[in-house]
């Protein structure tokens, strides 16, 4: 994997080439120094003129704004990743110290909760359909170095040198990317790890196919929040949600020390009691039955993005820097070749994943002959219990005649990605 993201940016760490409009050098600039609010300003005149460039412009940065905002808010509520203790260590959970990034979080209720997601899920509409109009139509790249991208993540005003992508990376993977990325000219031994961070490249010729490719992805995470949001989860929330959250007030905030069952030690046991209460409270009462329905459209919409993605990839005439190369361009992993089988492969993949979501090929459930009817479950549903599905009772109302997906309908996936699906999946979106 090492080797892999070292030659990526090797391949793309130069510029030469490629240059962007006006709409392309506001977001250069705007991600660069992390002014979100005055890149729209300057973006509306041009993208009120129909500039699609300016478009996908202005798309990119309300994207970057909503997750930003998120980030801002998860900030400011205290969430940090969870202290599994040693039962969490032995299910092959990594151990985390129980310290919040900040040091005075506010609290935080769950209406509190759904509002956040709510305001992510209309920026990812928002970024959306600024990317779907940027893809129907204009000739241009922009090039943006992945790892100069500030994020006020803290929400102080200023998003400073500690808080551009590569530094973010650095300190939250332990590493610096100047040991996976290329990096520019200049004596380590002189440069702090921020300064060394700061030099990784990571060049992306951003083109009308990646506005296609970045509305998917507004949609796997809008999906995600609109599942919650269809539901109340409110009691998940209250038993559970202080272990992300440990100093925002949460009812059993001051029990995550307890006394011991007997297993491990008292830390640990109130964790594992914790991770119990969790799936126990996955049983959730649909709400707003819109809002489910509206998960499975945002499920349609990736595939269709994608679909668009590959069609606008494989009229490309050029080679610069691309995200997602066609048979007949550069792959940015050189040992990871995009031929047109592998193409094929993912065109039958998406056929397939179609055919689950409208209902005429069924999910496989172990208990049962019949298949989980996915599209009768969204569209039907009054109530998501996770046990009672994945045990059976709760998965009779969706159950169908019909054919059941199993390898054969993904075989050309599988025997073209083989153990790298995930990792195609995840790159191809």
């Amino acid at each position: 994997m090492m080797k892999h993201l070292a030659a990526l940016a090797t391949v793309l760490a130069g510029t030469a080439g490629v240059a962007a409009g006006e709409g392309g050098d506001i977001l250069i600039s705007t991600l660069q120094s992390g002014d979100i609010d005055a890149g729209l300003e300057s973006l509306q005149p041009l993208v009120g003129g129909g500039d699609t460039e300016a478009s996908f412009a202005a798309g990119v940065l309300t994207l970057v704004d909503g997750i930003e905002t998120f980030a801002q808010a998860m900030y400011r509520h205290g969430l940090t990743a969870p202290n599994v203790g040693m039962a969490g260590a032995l299910l092959g959970v990594p151990l985390t110290p129980p310290v919040t990034a900040n040091p005075e979080p506010q609290p935080l209720d769950y209406e509190g909760l759904r509002a956040i997601l709510e305001e992510l899920t209309n920026a990812m509409d928002n970024g959306r359909d600024l990317l779907a109009a940027a893809g129907e139509s204009g000739d241009y790249v922009v090039p943006v170095d992945i790892m100069t991208i500030r994020l006020d993540l803290d929400g102080d005003g200023t998003a400073d040198d500690g808080e551009t992508v590569a530094a973010i990376l650095a300190g939250q993977l332990g590493v610096d990317p100047s040991d996976i990325f290329e990096t520019a000219p200049g004596d380590r031994k002189t440069q702090s790890k921020g300064e060394e961070a700061a030099d990784a490249g990571f060049v992306i010729g951003f083109d009308r196919a990646d506005a296609f490719w970045l509305a998917g992805y507004s949609q796997v995470v809008a999906a995600q929040a609109e599942f919650l949001l269809a539901h109340d989860f409110e009691d998940m929330f209250d038993a559970s949600f202080h272990r992300l959250f440990p100093q925002a007030g949460l009812p059993m905030q001051d029990y995550s020390r307890g006394r011991s069952l007997g297993l491990f030690d008292p830390e640990s046991d109130s964790a594992l009691a914790d991770a119990v209460a969790f799936v126990h409270t996955f049983n959730f009462p649909v709400v707003d039955a819109d809002r489910l329905r509206g998960v499975h459209a945002r499920l349609k919409a990736i595939v269709a993005f994608s679909r668009q993605n590959w069609e606008a990839i494989l009229t490309e005439t050029d080679d610069e820097h691309e995200l997602v190369p066609s048979p007949t361009q550069t792959s940015p992993v050189p040992d990871v070749a995009v031929t047109q089988e592998v193409v094929d492969a993912w065109m039958e993949t998406l056929d397939s994943v179609e055919a689950i979501l409208d209902g005429e090929l069924l999910v496989p459930h172990w208990r049962f002959a019949q298949g989980f009817d996915l599209k009768a479950y969204f569209e039907t549903a009054t109530r998501t219990d996770a046990v009672m599905i994945f045990t059976g009772y709760g998965a009779l109302p969706f159950l169908k005649d019909g054919p059941v997906a199993d390898a054969q309908a993904f075989r050309q996936g599988l025997e073209v990605f083989g153990d790298d699906f995930p990792g195609f999946a995840l790159w191809f979106n």
